[in-house]
């Protein structure tokens, strides 16, 4: 096998900056055409929308907006570029939000990410992903064939007989979640079955060095990627492991929680992603999960901006004296001051009491001065504290409880 997938893994930055300006346009303009962005894009002129800052100009799409669409024109909401009926399966996730998904080569894109594995031709894998109303058994299966390996479609549980198929039909690589490949190995141990399993392409959960370590121990290479079901592959890591690589056919951008707003190279902040995926252009879908980007590119030679991967979670909405507080509006608390670099709200108690406290990094000096917005923006009082620029951590959270609960 080649060490790359294909050229682009190894472009320049110019290369890859001249690629976006010529396909971004297409895609915004794409977009205009569909109902879903009928007001969040109108007025924008598609030809302008050339690069990094101009796409950071445009709204974000909220997974709560989406649901919202489905709801009133199901099943996509207006925002794919086919009816139902001309994709070849339409799954379910939690919410329920419902995707298209398509059996093109490679539409999903993991077949790069399979292949920065080190999975090909030869292989066969056992995919312990789901296939049932959710995507991603079929995400991975789509990847397997680009990359030319067979799939064993095992799907979740009855661990004995995944076993015993992993033996009896020599399976060379898993994918599923990080967990599940330990379990089958344990149940062959147990039924005294030698497996010839020695790479595993997992996502979906938490891969732990700990574990990590344990597959090497057992001569499996154990690598992971960053994928949803709205958008396909993500980021992924290659043989480097230092980071994940984002794909190349989506734009990956890391902004405060909260707004749209861009963060610097390095802060913690929210994953934002366009594709070019023409069926179904997503433009600046907000995951809701936290990262940063890393300086520098891989050592592996792939050249694509880095992140850190799964982070937690950006959405940190606290009910605070029985209301909800969310990111958002913390974000137009910020925007309200000019003054204001950014703010950070605070949950505690005192005694059987909730406090909130808003943390203000400026170089104002009259914490006062605050106190009607707080209440306004945010629908309670609170204490108001005041902070020097730079005086906020730079971790992605603008709203931190630290009540204790037990």
């Amino acid at each position: 096998m080649s060490s790359y997938y294909d050229d682009l893994e190894t472009r320049s930055a110019d290369a890859r900056a001249a690629a976006l300006a010529e396909a971004l346009p297409g895609q915004i303009a794409r977009a205009q055409g569909l109902p879903g962005y009928a007001q969040s894009l109108a007025g924008i002129d598609a030809a302008r929308v050339t690069d990094r800052a101009a796409l950071a100009k445009l709204p974000v799409l909220r997974k709560a907006a989406l649901v919202s669409a489905q709801g009133a024109a199901a099943p996509f909401g207006g925002y794919a570029a086919k009816p139902a009926h001309g994709f070849a399966h339409v799954f379910q996730s939690p919410g329920p939000i419902y995707e298209p998904g398509g059996v093109a080569h490679d539409w999903w894109r993991l077949g790069r990410f399979l292949y920065a594995c080190g999975i090909g031709p030869g292989d066969i894998v056992q995919n312990c992903f789901g296939y049932h109303l959710t995507p991603a058994g079929m995400i991975f299966e789509n990847g397997a064939r680009a990359v030319g390996a067979a799939v064993l479609p095992a799907g979740t549980g009855q661990t004995e007989l995944q076993a015993r198929a992993a033996h009896d039909v020599g399976v060379t690589a898993y994918a599923g979640t990080p967990d599940y490949l330990k379990v089958i190995l344990e149940k062959a141990d147990e039924m005294g079955l030698g497996l010839g399993i020695a790479r595993a392409a997992v996502s979906g959960g938490a891969l732990f060095p700990s574990l990590r370590q344990y597959y090497a121990d057992r001569g499996i290479a154990c690598r992971q990627c960053y994928a949803t079901a709205d958008l396909g592959m993500v980021a992924y890591e290659s043989e480097a492991m230092e980071g994940m690589i984002a794909d190349e056919q989506v734009i990956v951008e890391i902004v405060t929680p909260g707004t749209g707003d861009p963060v610097a190279p390095g802060e913690v902040g929210e994953v934002v992603v366009t594709t070019l995926n023409p069926d179904y252009p997503l433009i600046r879908f907000a995951t809701g999960d936290l990262s940063a980007v890393m300086p520098g590119e891989s050592p592996c030679g792939r050249t694509n901006l880095r992140i850190k991967g799964w982070m937690g979670r950006a959405d940190q909405t606290a009910k605070i004296k029985g209301m909800f507080v969310r990111p958002e509006q913390v974000a137009a608390l910020v925007a309200k001051h000019a003054e204001i670099d950014r703010a950070r709200v605070v949950a505690s108690r005192e005694g059987e009491m909730d406090v909130m406290t808003v943390r203000i990094e400026t170089e104002a000096e009259d914490p006062g001065a605050y106190a009607g917005s707080v209440a306004e923006v945010l629908k309670l009082k609170g204490i108001v504290e005041l902070v020097k620029p730079g005086g906020l951590p730079r971790d992605g959270v603008v709203i931190e409880d630290v009540r204790e609960y037990d």
